[in-house]
């Protein structure tokens, strides 16, 4: 199985600044257990994948352990790969998240501007779990 894959620095014009995540196009959705596997193997914060479906794409993120729900700066390189890459004619990005989010990132001059869902936030009773999972 080949799969391409694009290291972009998110928040930088430099080389080697900014925040790296790995960026994979897919034509079709492979197994999870794979994506993990590749974003293991990437070993940056994540690696987003994305397959196109109609006028958009859906977008899904993993980290070396873990799969995430919504992620910034992945998304940003995402979109870059997609206009600057890959070519897309449009300034307008929407993504779709596995959890039903709706992410949109456009292009305006060199910048590239994300609206994102606001979610409110959480009580925890455990702080224990809460502290476990970072």
């Amino acid at each position: 199985m080949k799969i391409p894959l694009y290291q972009v620095d998110a928040f930088t014009s430099k080389i080697f600044n900014g925040n790296p995540a790995a960026v994979c196009p897919l034509e079709d959705w492979i197994d999870d257990d794979t994506m993990q596997k590749i974003a293991q193997e990437n070993n940056l914060s994540e690696t987003a994948f994305f397959v196109k479906n109609k006028s958009e794409f859906d977008i899904r993120w993993f980290t070396p352990i873990s799969e995430l729900d919504l992620a910034g700066h992945p998304t940003l390189a995402t979109a870059h790969v997609i206009i600057e890459e890959l070519n897309f004619k449009s300034d307008k990005i929407i993504f779709k998240t596995k959890i039903g989010d709706t992410l949109n990132v456009t292009k305006k001059n060199n910048l590239f501007l994300m609206d994102f869902p606001s979610r409110p936030p959480k009580i925890y009773d455990n702080i224990e779990l809460v502290s476990d999972a970072l």
